[in-house]
């Protein structure tokens, strides 16, 4: 019953968004990039479907299925930012609590499209969605099954044209994180993680902490960060110091890269070695986390909080409504990268 207005808004907002949603399938997506024809070789692993201890194993396939059905409604901007065919009206910009924090229109038809789906298959359910959220309280994550949707991670890009954008889909048991799905359209990649059953890129394994993963170091690392909303003056000057102190140890590089979502997922695939928000008011909200701690999880990374008071808390035990969080392919790394920023 905690989410009866929730669901009652989806439910009033569905036909109108599906609508939407159904024509611009049948348009101009219904080639390029946006065809469905490109998104015929992504599947559920043949390793999750025979596994008889994966338990959800519907709500995967579903997760899977709603991610590139929404992913695909992208493309359609994707495909036309910076030609003739632009028109950045359809977009619908709103912004939330600044101008640097907004949302678009494709987010909201994603979101309604993606718990309307949901809901439909499985209607005792409850879902943690950022758009439906808004600027409000984030409804609590309890025991019951629960969704945690992101209907587009990396807006910003998004609405920019910048390819690092995703849809991230996170379900929770037993009040924490255990199966999660991202799609990228625009690189064209699937990531799936089930607890227990590890993390998959278009469908091949990740592999855990072994090798080059399991011994790189801070100096030798690719550390990402984001620096969000934050504006006012002393949030910039904290967040300025630790990239500061970052440099002064000495790291690879650094990256900001406009997706937490996606940070998380390149950490788990080695793409990135580490990344941490949190440093002042910088910090990710549960759709930010969901999805893609499972993924880098099950992938052997090490994903904690940056701040020393809440850093038992790793893992599944993560607390997702926490503002600070550290995520790097080993525990060394982390710790190393934690200390340096922090100034321990």
């Amino acid at each position: 019953m905690r989410f009866t207005v929730a669901a009652a808004a989806v439910a009033v907002t569905s036909i109108a968004a599906a609508s939407a949603f159904g024509a611009i399938k049948k348009g101009s997506r219904s080639s390029g990039r946006g065809s469905s024809s490109k998104h015929q070789h992504f599947s559920v692993p043949k390793e999750l479907l025979d596994s008889t201890t994966c338990d959800c194993k519907d709500e995967l396939v579903l997760a899977v299925k709603l991610a590139l059905e929404a992913g695909k409604n992208m493309t359609k901007h994707y495909d036309s930012k910076g030609t003739a065919d632009e028109n950045m009206g359809d977009l619908e910009i709103n912004t939330k609590m600044n101008d640097a924090d907004f949302a678009t229109a494709i987010d909201v038809e994603n979101e309604n499209y993606i718990s309307t789906e949901i809901l439909k298959k499985f209607p005792a359910h409850a879902i943690i969605g950022e758009e439906t959220t808004g600027t409000g309280t984030i409804p609590p994550l309890t025991n019951d099954p629960t969704w945690i949707i992101d209907p587009i991670d990396g807006t910003t890009n998004f609405a920019s044209g910048l390819p690092l954008s995703c849809v991230s889909i996170g379900f929770c048991r037993d009040g924490k994180p255990y199966m999660g799905v991202v799609f990228a359209p625009m690189t064209n990649e699937l990531y799936i993680g089930v607890q227990g059953h590890g993390a998959y890129r278009n469908g091949i394994r990740l592999l855990g902490c072994t090798g080059e993963k399991a011994s790189k170091t801070l100096s030798h690392s690719v550390v990402n960060f984001e620096f969000g909303y934050a504006r006012d003056e002393e949030d910039v000057e904290k967040m300025a110091l630790a990239v500061k102190r970052l440099l002064q140890h000495g790291v690879r590089t650094t990256r900001t890269l406009g997706s937490g979502v996606l940070d998380l997922c390149y950490v788990a695939c080695g793409r990135m070695d580490v990344v941490y928000t949190g440093i002042a008011a910088e910090g990710w909200k549960p759709w930010d986390y969901c999805a893609g701690l499972v993924i880098a999880v099950e992938s052997g990374c090490t994903m904690s909080h940056l701040s020393p008071s809440e850093m038992d808390n790793a893992g599944y035990d993560f607390n997702l409504y926490s503002k600070n969080m550290i995520c790097g392919v080993n525990s060394k790394v982390v710790d190393e990268c934690r200390a340096c920023v922090l100034g321990l």
